[in-house]
């Protein structure tokens, strides 16, 4: 029969059971390890650069702070906005909101370590930037299409439809 929006995005779920299927409990089993693993090195890899308020083994994702950066001006959006520019994929940022500056870092299972080392280098990168050039962070991001919209204009005048161009 029809599939009504109440059960969501069908393609999504089977997409997803078709992962499961494939990967099989072992295959599972170790996607779970390598992620978990994955976000263990990264975390004790930025530990001296970035706040880790939870420093302790963690699981597939792991809580960093901006605070240190915050010194400098640059908050922990400014530093997701940098990341950016390096062609990688930002953290959330702001939670969980227990953490000031927060920076959620959840790396996948499929990461390599090359990737694990060069989002390092991107990290520190940024710190060394926020001490000795803040305001290239705080511009940042500098090569993506659309650069720092006003959050405030846009959450008080919200544009609800896409106008094309004429």
């Amino acid at each position: 029969g029809r599939v009504k929006g109440f059960f969501g995005n069908i393609s999504v779920l089977v997409k997803a059971y078709a992962y499961i299927l494939r990967m099989g409990a072992d295959g599972l089993r170790q996607a779970s390890d390598d992620a978990v693993l994955n976000a263990n090195y990264l975390r004790a890899r930025l530990h001296d650069l970035y706040e880790v308020p939870f420093d302790r083994v963690c699981m597939h994702e792991f809580v960093a702070s901006a605070t240190k950066q915050k010194a400098a001006g640059v908050t922990a959006r400014d530093v997701a906005k940098r990341i950016l520019d390096f062609g990688m994929h930002a953290p959330t940022v702001y939670f969980p909101l227990v953490v000031p500056e927060a920076l959620m870092i959840e790396p996948t299972e499929t990461e390599s370590l090359d990737s694990l080392d060069a989002f390092v280098e991107v990290m520190r990168t940024i710190d060394e930037e926020c001490r000795r050039s803040p305001d290239t962070v705080l511009a940042a991001p500098h090569n993506t299409p659309v650069q720092r919209p006003d959050e405030v204009a846009a959450a008080r005048r919200p544009v609800l439809r896409w106008v094309g161009a004429e």
